[in-house]
């Protein structure tokens, strides 16, 4: 580890400081209706749009309402992005010539682009036409994204009414997700990435003559604005096989650095509106302090785990100031790489910059359990924050037992019915997770699929399904996953990691919103102090410890034991 690395480090994260405030109040603004500076530029596409599909604006829907709203809405994206995935043979701008997807390839990449996932079992260069990456991913990217902050702003909004039924409009909300918040931003950012290098055209590719005289295909097309939007929404899904160690992915440090800022700004500042709209910024505040403690830890682990080196090799003669370089891009290094790896994971973002399984064993440890955390570190947009808010609700939950008064979380009482949903949510993760794991584990053909032997391999799975589930979308590498059980079972992974989990979430929505907001008083355990932001960080990381902790130490803590030992699998 260096003193550059670090400054490097810090530099991202201060500029993330500097740019929750003001979009978190800009993004408060957005989702209670009020005027905003892209109002006149947006207002009547809005309007417009409503009138188009029939939605009332000023017609708010309870939870089971919004819910099936955003249910019946995923479908028909689902269903739309499988036909067009199916049919990209006979569908404009495919001058590559590329066939239409298997039905299994197709229904793993529907689902995972509408889950917000993009766990891809493909390479997109080689496989999807201009039209698909366009009209399917990326048209995806925006929607998948403001989903989940239409559902964080309904869990929000729980919290500052009282006595009520309805939580605002799916519609609604989606929508203004979109138009005032993702597309203007995503332009933004997109004209910078072109400016870095991106291409950014409906050309398919040109042909190059190399150093060595050989003639050489380098694939093109419109990388920079679906970059832009993959990044914001916390999608992750890369038009290139590499992802962002491709350098028309991710051409410079620059360019790296604007990626990761991408990937936390909304999500971070997601957690400063809620603060702001129930009107307690302290607490708000408190919730980023707890997940900037977890994703820094999870930085230092893996910078320091990657500096250390591999021992086998320092036997062999490699210099250990090196290092471990396996899998990295030699102009990111180290402290580059551990902060990209921990900011996709601590995050629902897939795009790596690096080989999570190239890593030594602590290194890659340590982005599978960010995940494995439940994507709150601060998480997906939107479901980061929600996920968020159900460690929280546990955890007030746990401070009332220990001091024998009734749990309260922002004046609202929280009873056995919102502790059931909140179990049943923590608990889809695990059960997902472990239950695929340990079948694929003992299914002869499943285990064909796996690059390595021992407990690498093992990792390889987990680290798959748990992806999956925690809605990540990047993958540890050496699995062959482009098979019909992978392919169905991590869909069906994605499913449940995503809509298993909301669904209890929003009827602790329900639940919450009829309830009275009491005053505090002074019974009432303070939950913007350092005090909850310790207990917060105890019981994330308690659950996760206990629920993944055995599996982990078969694969990943075994391969770090093995390798102090100089032994290789």
């Amino acid at each position: 580890m260096t003193i550059i690395g670090w400054l490097q480090i810090s530099l991202l994260f201060l500029a993330v400081l500097i740019t929750i405030k003001p979009l978190g109040l800009y993004m408060a603004r957005v989702f209670s209706g009020e005027r905003t500076v892209l109002s006149s530029i947006f207002g009547p596409l809005e309007r417009g749009l409503y009138t188009t599909a029939g939605v009332n604006p000023s017609r708010e829907q309870g939870w089971l309402g919004y819910t099936l709203s955003m249910l019946v809405f995923s479908i028909a994206g689902f269903v739309v992005l499988y036909a067009i995935l199916r049919g990209q043979a006979y569908l404009p701008f495919n001058s590559q010539g590329f066939a239409g997807m298997a039905p299994d390839l197709a229904f793993n990449t529907a689902v995972s682009f509408v889950t917000n996932t993009n766990w891809q079992n493909y390479a997109g260069e080689t496989t999807l036409s201009h039209f698909s990456q366009m009209a399917g991913l990326t048209v995806q990217n925006f929607l998948s994204a403001a989903t989940g902050m239409a559902l964080a702003m309904a869990l929000t909004r729980a919290f500052i009414r009282s006595k009520v039924s309805t939580l605002g409009n799916f519609w609604v909300d989606m929508t203004r997700a979109t138009l005032y918040i993702l597309l203007p931003i995503a332009v933004l950012v997109a004209i910078a990435f072109v400016a870095m290098g991106l291409p950014q055209t409906l050309q398919a590719a040109v042909n190059a003559t190399t150093l060595e005289g050989t003639q050489q295909v380098i694939s093109l097309g419109p990388v920079a604005s679906q970059e832009a939007i993959k990044q914001l929404g916390t999608n992750g899904g890369g038009f290139f096989n590499a992802n962002a160690a491709h350098p028309f992915e991710n051409p410079t440090t620059y360019a790296n650095y604007l990626n990761m800022f991408a990937m936390l700004s909304i999500s971070a500042a997601l957690v400063y509106t809620f603060g702001q709209m129930v009107g307690n910024r302290r607490q708000g505040w408190a919730l980023i302090s707890a997940m900037a403690m977890l994703l820094i830890a999870g930085v230092t682990v893996t910078y320091w785990a990657e500096a250390q080196g591999n021992p086998i090799l320092t036997a062999l003669g490699v210099d250990p100031s090196l290092g471990n370089m396996e899998g990295k891009e030699v102009r990111f290094g180290q402290a580059m790489t551990a902060l990209y790896a921990a900011v996709t994971t601590g995050l629902s973002d897939g795009g790596v910059n690096g080989m999570h399984g190239s890593f030594t064993g602590l290194g890659g440890l340590v982005p599978m359990f960010l995940i494995q955390l439940g994507e709150v570190l601060p998480g997906g947009v939107g479901s980061g924050l929600y996920g968020m808010l159900v460690f929280a609700i546990l955890s007030v939950f746990v401070a009332g037992l220990m001091v024998g008064r009734t749990p309260e979380f922002l004046g609202k009482k929280i009873e056995s019915r919102e502790m059931k949903f909140a179990m049943l949510a923590v608990l889809i993760l695990p059960l997902v997770i472990l239950g695929f794991t340990a079948v694929s584990a003992m299914l002869p053909f499943a285990v064909a699929s796996v690059g390595t032997a021992g407990p690498h391999g093992l990792s390889e799975i987990l680290y798959a399904y748990t992806s999956a589930t925690g809605n990540n979308g990047s993958a540890f590498g050496g699995l062959s996953g482009n098979t019909v059980w992978y392919n169905t079972t991590l869909g069906i992974a994605m499913l449940l990691g995503r809509f298993a989990y909301v669904v209890p979430v929003m009827a602790i929505a329900g639940s919450l919103v009829s309830k009275v907001r009491v005053p505090a008083s002074s019974g009432t355990f303070p939950t913007n102090g350092p005090l909850f932001v310790c207990l917060l960080v105890g019981i994330i990381l308690i659950l996760g410890g206990l629920q993944f902790f055995p599996a982990l130490a078969l694969g990943p803590v075994v391969e770090h034991l093995a390798m102090l030992a100089n032994q290789s699998f």
